[in-house]
């Protein structure tokens, strides 16, 4: 926010050097268009102030210069881009989360909401969040090497299976601890039958799971 103000605030000095500079000029030639300037510049800096954040937004995929700067962006509830529309809602209540000042209304609602959320949030329903690179953003499960001879078959499984073992593996750690189990043996089950491991070999379901993506994964070489 305060990388964004500074900006705003440069952007804005240079547009009120400007105005000046053209008030006073019509101001000698002709004194009734200063009224129109005068109105042409409230809209100009009302869009500066609240159309910076909406425009930088929706062209820049969720963030703004300092957004960028910070690594950090806005994103929907569901994880998708946010749209212009949806920035421009989120961005039009900044007018009540700063008041009284200093977005304490903003500030209270961060606090108060799990998500971190100020009132613009809620009503586009957004989040902001911390974006990691690609190398952070590895599955937990990257870690597990292959059994040194031993080959799976998992380019036997479809798309579709295989994103299924990637989803379980991806959101396991939320799941109760019952569920969890049941649904790594209900998902072997299922991709067992097109692997080429022997029965007899075969590994506890969720360790299963973890080689068929692995193993996918080594041979698509995007580990």
């Amino acid at each position: 926010m305060a990388i964004d103000t500074l900006i705003q605030i440069a952007i804005a000095a240079v547009l009120g050097l400007g105005s000046w500079l053209l008030f006073m000029a019509v101001l000698r030639a002709y004194a009734p268009s200063t009224l129109w300037i005068g109105a042409i510049l409230i809209i100009l800096f009302f869009l500066l102030f609240y159309g910076y954040f909406a425009i930088f937004e929706a062209i820049w995929n969720g963030q703004t210069p300092g957004k960028r700067r910070m690594g950090i962006r806005v994103i929907k509830d569901s994880g998708r881009p946010i749209t212009p529309a949806e920035s421009v809602a989120r961005n039009l209540l900044r007018t009540v989360d700063q008041l009284p000042t200093l977005y304490a209304v903003g500030i209270v609602s961060i606090l108060a909401s799990k998500q971190n959320k100020r009132l613009g949030d809620f009503v586009a329903g957004t989040i902001v969040v911390r974006e990691n690179s690609l190398e952070q953003a590895r599955p937990v499960w990257q870690e597990s090497p292959l059994v040194s001879g031993v080959t799976y078959g998992s380019e036997r499984l479809t798309a579709e299976e295989f994103a299924l073992v990637e989803a379980f593996l991806n959101r396991r750690s939320e799941l109760d601890p019952y569920v969890r189990y049941q649904m790594a043996t209900q998902i072997a089950a299922k991709i067992q039958p097109k692997l080429t491991i022997p029965p007899s070999e075969l590994p506890p379901a969720e360790k299963l799971l973890e080689a068929v993506a692995y193993e996918r994964r080594a041979a698509g070489r995007y580990l």
